[in-house]
């Protein structure tokens, strides 16, 4: 077995990178949960690089740095130090909960501080101020800060005038003024990144399960409808043959006889349309035998379910107009189903011995399917009491832009009527 050795296993960089970001987790979790804990501990890091130094040159009398930059500056009490000091660095407790009080009050202070011409290494609490209003701040605050930092910085330089070039001095501390908010802004834009991110993957889980959700919806639906027209319409077939071979048994054999052949192929096809539907749901493994599936049904196919509805007493007359057979496959289904649907609530509410006419009609870009019965007028499926079929009709329909209307005739029978909106939607039909 070959190990590859990357340059990162060689440099140590993956571990090292995975150790901070495991490290900055841990970190960041604990500051939710503890947030004056890391505030604190801010304070107590300057205190102890800043602070302490100045107080132990201050006791021992030796100032750091030439006797004429000592001379420059004034030497106040222990006491004024630790004040001085308290007002630069005990408001960085709240610079994040409070940026803008915590700038403007260690300004005032380092303001004060400047004017007695006393210098110190605490200053460095008015940059952490800054990139704090930078970071947590409002926005609309942030010119007006820069403004007061600037003026501030005039001051150290026109006071350090005696020790430094005023010019050199104030390039050096606009320029770390300017670092302290830039370094601010670019945290705060790359942390407002991450959360967008963070958002838009949440948003993106939820809309997927949703489509799926949707998808699996819109699949129930779809096969609901494929059950229900197979086993509906072959079931009101049978029951229809059923009742007048029992009828015809005694009085006419031959007619009973041909009333049961007709059921047996009528629940054979039947049987194969539900194998077709489940064999497509069902996944199939390496043991299992996959059904065999037959193609979908067309308008080639009315002709025969119009003939099994003949057998079953309905006197049907089909015709058909335009082009039918340059038709897709799922136009085509969609007429062979709602016409199956059609011819079983007219087998089921008008009974056999009942004239049907049937037509399908291409016209342009428009495709009509008109099923007028001799039935009568009153049928417990109304458009106020709507039952599956009706409702399963419409949303074929509405698949190609079209509509379902179904009601009495004047004449006292019984009209279905359809449309279709056969408009290509990619350039062909």
């Amino acid at each position: 077995m070959t190990s590859v050795t990357t340059t990162d296993d060689v440099l140590g960089t993956g571990s090292l990178v995975g150790f901070f970001s495991r490290a900055g987790q841990r970190l960041r979790r604990a500051d939710r949960a503890r947030p004056w804990v890391l505030d604190t501990a801010v304070v107590v890091v300057v205190l102890l690089m800043f602070c302490l130094p100045d107080l132990v040159s201050h006791g021992s009398g030796d100032g750091d740095g030439p006797r004429r930059l000592q001379r420059a500056f004034a030497h106040p009490p222990v006491a004024g130090v630790l004040a001085l000091q308290a007002g630069l660095v005990l408001p960085l407790l709240w610079r994040r909960r409070r940026p803008a009080a915590a700038f403007g009050v260690i300004t005032a202070v380092f303001a004060l501080q400047w004017s007695l011409n006393v210098v110190l290494r605490a200053d460095a609490a008015l940059f952490i101020a800054l990139y704090s209003l930078a970071l947590h701040g409002r926005p609309r605050q942030l010119p007006w800060a820069c403004g007061v930092m600037a003026a501030a910085m005039a001051l150290v330089a026109v006071r350090a005038a005696a020790a430094v070039s005023v010019w050199d001095a104030l390039f050096l501390l606009l320029s770390t003024a300017t670092a302290a908010v830039a370094l601010g802004l670019m945290v705060r834009i790359r942390r407002a990144q991450l959360a967008g991110l963070r958002e838009r993957a949440a948003r993106l889980e939820i809309e997927r399960d949703q489509r799926s959700r949707l998808a699996t919806a819109t699949e129930r639906a779809r096969v609901a409808r494929e059950m229900h027209d197979i086993v509906g319409h072959n079931l009101s077939v049978i029951i229809t043959l059923a009742d007048a071979g029992a009828y015809a048994g005694d009085r006419e054999p031959q007619r009973g006889t041909e009333a049961l052949r007709l059921i047996g192929d009528t629940g054979r096809q039947a049987l194969g349309e539900l194998r077709r539907v489940l064999g497509v749901l069902r996944e199939a493994d390496g043991s299992a035998q996959r059904p065999e599936l037959s193609p979908q049904p067309g308008i080639a196919d009315i002709d025969a379910l119009c003939a099994g509805v003949r057998g079953a007493g309905l006197d049907v007359v089909y015709r058909t107009a335009g082009d039918v057979e340059a038709l897709d496959g799922g136009v085509q289904l969609t007429v062979y189903r709602i016409v199956q649907e059609a011819l079983t609530n007219t087998l089921k509410h008008a009974g056999s011995d009942t004239r049907v006419r049937l037509a399908v009609l291409v016209e342009d870009d428009r495709l009509r399917i008109r099923v007028r019965d001799s039935g009568p007028a009153v049928r417990p499926e109304t458009p106020n009491e709507e039952g599956h079929g009706l409702v399963g009709m419409r949303e074929r329909a509405a698949l190609y832009d079209g509509n379902v209307t179904a009601g009495p005739t004047p004449d006292g029978g019984w009209l279905v009527e359809t449309t279709l909106d056969l408009t290509p939607r990619d350039g062909t039909r």
